[in-house]
């Protein structure tokens, strides 16, 4: 049986990180996982809906079940943040699904301090994509067809929000702290459209010989 390997990729709002993540999917062949870990979390552990951002696709893997089922999901829920969507439980939740994933599937995953969470496995490559503010103005503009007044407010808001995020969850390590990763890829130098390649390659270098068996025809 193959070894399975995860990449997680953080991102800056507008860099082109979560076009990324998708392609190194559709190349891969192998699931990518964001706002369905909220969803998942809530579906195993029985809390509110209504505490997760609501998502339109359910994901589901047998191994992945079963490894869920065995885990004693914390019941008692109380606010300790008003700034973020979940307290410490939803996201010790959240976590626990991460690692779950890490241990049995081949995927990507994006935010969720899962560069953090999966820092210790032996299987994990983490990256971070970031670009120009002017890059990523355009790129908000053209896709969301806003103003550069509100694109900038977009990129402002949505980037403080991950830095606090990942900030409180971390201990204090900061978000765009480039040890954090393995590497790190300004997206306008490198190509939007390279991102994905350059992450895969690096991988290969990585992994060597395992990540190539385990992703035999794909590479």
């Amino acid at each position: 049986m193959s070894k399975n390997f995860v990449i997680t990729i953080a991102r800056g709002f507008g860099s082109g990180g979560k076009q990324a993540a998708t392609q190194i999917g559709e190349k891969l062949g192998i699931p990518v996982y964001e706002k369905q870990i909220l969803e998942m979390a809530s579906d195993y552990s029985g809390l509110s809906e209504e505490m997760f951002l609501k998502v339109d696709e359910k994901l589901r893997g047998s191994v992945v079940v079963n490894a869920l089922a065995k885990f004693s999901f914390p019941k008692n829920i109380s606010p300790t943040s008003r700034h973020f969507e979940s307290d410490i439980n939803l996201f010790c939740i959240q976590a626990e699904i991460i690692k779950q994933l890490a241990k049995n599937v081949s995927c990507v995953i994006i935010g969720k301090c899962a560069d953090y969470i999966l820092k210790d496995f032996d299987n994990v490559g983490s990256f971070y994509i970031e670009a120009p503010r002017r890059e990523c103005l355009d790129s908000i503009m053209q896709k969301v067809g806003v103003s550069e007044k509100e694109a900038a407010k977009m990129i402002e808001t949505t980037d403080k929000y991950r830095s606090d995020y990942y900030r409180f969850y971390t201990g204090g390590n900061y978000w765009t702290n480039p040890v954090n990763y393995d590497l790190t890829l300004n997206s306008a130098r490198v190509g939007r459209e390279k991102c994905a390649d350059v992450i895969i390659g690096y991988m290969k270098q990585k992994f060597g010989k395992d990540f190539e068996d385990a992703f035999a025809g794909k590479l």
